[in-house]
C-alpha cells in the first residue's frame, strides 16, 4: 500500500499556458532537458536546421511555428514523476486548451517581460481561475528589454485579480541583465548570456549589502536592488500556501527560457509548492485519488498521430487507483466493459507502451472509435461519472464539401474523426435534398488546419464557403418540434452529429426575436451532454 501511495504522491501534473510567442514551448523544452528526456533543445525558429520544438509534432505546426494541439510529456526529475501538458497558445485553439486544463492540477503561466499580460494570457488565466487551481508565473525574456518588474507585478494584480509573490527578483534587463536575487536563499544567480544553459549557473551568496555584490553589479544596479528588496519586504504580499492552493496568490519567477537562465531554480521550487494529484468531482461526490479502484476521464482524442498506422489515441487523466495494461473497465457512457489495450505514455510524438500508471498520470489508449471527450472509465461496480467537459459555441461557420464527389466516403470519415477530437464541430442542414455539412470553429485558423489535415491524412480536397452566422444555440426543449419554430429568414435550423437540434443566427437580434416568437423556447450556448 505504501508503494502505491508513494507513486501517486510523487506525481506532478501541470499545464503550461501563455499568449503566442511568450516562450512557452521553449520553457517546456528546457524542463525536458533537466529531466533527461531530450539531449538538445530544438528551436521552432531554426527552420534551416530542420529543428522543431519536440512538443510540436503535427506538420502544420512545424511549418507555421505555432502549437495547434496540446502535447503530453512525461519525465522523471529527482524523486518526482512529471506530466507536462503543453497547450496551444493561439486563441483559435482555446477550446483544446480548456479541455487540457481539466486534466491538470496546476498551471504555469509564461509572460513576456516586454509585453506583460496579453489577451490570450488573460483568457487562459480566467479558465484556470474557474477551476481554482494553483497558478505559477514565469516572466520570460529578461535578457531582452522589458517592462519594469514592479509594473509587471501591478499588471498581474490589477488585470488578473491575483496577489503576487516574487520568489526571485531581476537585476537589470536587456543588455544590462545581470541575473536574479533569490529572496529566500539570499543569493544572486549570475546571468551569462553565452551560456545557453547546458551547465550550472554561477551563484554568489551573502548579504545583499556586501561589497561583493556592489563589485559584481556596479553602484547603480546594486543601489536599486537594495531599494527594490526593501520595498518588496515592506509592501509586498506574504507567501501563503493555502492561498496558492486556491489560486489566490501566484509565485513569480524571472528568467530567460531561451538561455536556460532561471529554469532550474524555478523547476525545483515549483515541484516543492505544486500539489500532488487532486481529487475530482463526480455525480457521486468527490473521488479520492488514493481509492484502490482505477478511474479516469477522457479529455482529448487525436487521430493519425502516426501516419503509417492511421491510429487514433484517446488521452485520459487517471483520477484514482492504479492502471494495469490490458485491464477491463466500465465505459460508463456506453454501458459496456472495454479492455484498455496498447496503453502509451508520450514525449510529444515519441511514445512507449507501458505496463502500469497511477492517479495523476496522463496515458493514451487505442481508440477503435468508441470514445468521446468527457467519457468516464472506472473499475468500480458502482459506476459514476466525472463532471462533463462542456462544448462551447463556435463563432465562425462554413459550408464544406468535397471537390471530388467520388471521395465523399473519405470526406465524411475525416470530418467525423476530426470533429470527435473536438477540433471542429459539424452540423447537418435539415430540409434539403442532399445532406450538406456546416463546420463551426472557435477560431478561423481551425479552418486552415481542417483543410490541411483532410488533404494530408485523408487525401481529400475540400471547398469551403464561409457563412455569415455569428451565433449558435442548442435547443434545450425536448417537447418542441423544431420544424414548427418561427425564426427569421437569416436563421437556420441544423442538427449536430449526436442528432441534437440547434439554431444558427446571424445576430443577437435574431436570437431575441426567436425567443419572443416561440413561447417557452429554451436556448443554450453550451452543449451539456
Amino acid at each position: 500500500m505504501s508503494d502505491f501511495i508513494n507513486e501517486i504522491e510523487r506525481r506532478r501534473t501541470f499545464a503550461i499556458i501563455s499568449h503566442p510567442d511568450a516562450g512557452k514551448t521553449t520553457l517546456t523544452e528546457k524542463l525536458l532537458l533537466y529531466g533527461g528526456a531530450i539531449r538538445m533543445a530544438g528551436s521552432v525558429k531554426a527552420r534551416k536546421a530542420a529543428k522543431h520544438a519536440v512538443s510540436d509534432w503535427m506538420e502544420i505546426e512545424k511549418q507555421r511555428g505555432i502549437s495547434v494541439t496540446s502535447s503530453v510529456m512525461q519525465f522523471n526529475y529527482e524523486d518526482y514523476c512529471i506530466n507536462i501538458l503543453d497547450t496551444p497558445g493561439h486563441q483559435d485553439f482555446s477550446e483544446d486548451t480548456y479541455r487540457t486544463l481539466m486534466a491538470a492540477d496546476s498551471a504555469v503561466m509564461v509572460v513576456d517581460a516586454a509585453k506583460g499580460i496579453e489577451a490570450q494570457t488573460r483568457k487562459l488565466f480566467n479558465v484556470c481561475s474557474l477551476r481554482g487551481i494553483p497558478i505559477f508565473t514565469f516572466i520570460n525574456k529578461m535578457d531582452r528589454e522589458s517592462k519594469d518588474p514592479f509594473e509587471l507585478m501591478q499588471q498581474l494584480e490589477e488585470e488578473l485579480g491575483i496577489k503576487t509573490y516574487p520568489v526571485n527578483w531581476p537585476i537589470g534587463s536587456g543588455k544590462d541583465f545581470k541575473g536574479v536575487y533569490e529572496r529566500e536563499k539570499k543569493v544572486i544567480q549570475v546571468f551569462d548570456g553565452g551560456n545557453h544553459g547546458q551547465t550550472e549557473v554561477e551563484t554568489v551568496e551573502g548579504n545583499v549589502e556586501d561589497d561583493v555584490f556592489r563589485d559584481l553589479l556596479g553602484d547603480g544596479l546594486h543601489d536599486k536592488l537594495i531599494e527594490d528588496i526593501e520595498l518588496l519586504d515592506i509592501a509586498g504580499d506574504e507567501f501563503n500556501i493555502e492561498k496558492l492552493k486556491k489560486g489566490e496568490i501566484t509565485p513569480v519567477f524571472f528568467g530567460s527560457a531561451l538561455t536556460n537562465f532561471g529554469v532550474k531554480p524555478f523547476l525545483e521550487e515549483f515541484l516543492k509548492l505544486t500539489p500532488p494529484p487532486l481529487a475530482r468531482d463526480s455525480d457521486q461526490g468527490e473521488i479520492d485519488v488514493f481509492r484502490k479502484d482505477f478511474s479516469a476521464f477522457i479529455f482529448k482524442i487525436q487521430a493519425n498521430m502516426n501516419k503509417a498506422h492511421r491510429d487514433r489515441i484517446a488521452f485520459m487523466r487517471i483520477c484514482s487507483g492504479e492502471f494495469k495494461k490490458g485491464m477491463e473497465v466500465f465505459h460508463v457512457q456506453n454501458g459496456n466493459k472495454v479492455r484498455l489495450t496498447q496503453p502509451q505514455q508520450f514525449l510529444a510524438q515519441d511514445r512507449e507502451i507501458i505496463d502500469e500508471a497511477y492517479a495523476g498520470d496522463i496515458i493514451g489508449v487505442f481508440d477503435p472509435g468508441i470514445f468521446n471527450i468527457g467519457d468516464t472509465l472506472c473499475e468500480s461496480a458502482d459506476k459514476f461519472k466525472f463532471e462533463g467537459i462542456p462544448t462551447f459555441a463556435p463563432e465562425h461557420f462554413a459550408r464544406v464539401r468535397t471537390v471530388d464527389t467520388m471521395k465523399r466516403k473519405q470526406f465524411i470519415k475525416g470530418i467525423t474523426q476530426i470533429s470527435q477530437e473536438g477540433a471542429i464541430q459539424v452540423f447537418k442542414e435539415i430540409n434539403i435534398g442532399v445532406e450538406e455539412l456546416i463546420v463551426g470553429v472557435v477560431g478561423v485558423l481551425q479552418f486552415e488546419v481542417l483543410e490541411y489535415r483532410l488533404k494530408n491524412e485523408y487525401n481529400v480536397d475540400i471547398k469551403m464557403d464561409r457563412l455569415g452566422f455569428k451565433n449558435i444555440r442548442w435547443i434545450e426543449n425536448k417537447d418542441i418540434d423544431p420544424k414548427t419554430l418561427v425564426i427569421t429568414s437569416d436563421s437556420k435550423l441544423v442538427k449536430d452529429l449526436d442528432d441534437r437540434n440547434l439554431l444558427l443566427f446571424q445576430s443577437d437580434w435574431s436570437i431575441s426575436w426567436a425567443l419572443e416568437h416561440n413561447k417557452g423556447l429554451v436556448l443554450s450556448d453550451i452543449s451539456k451532454s
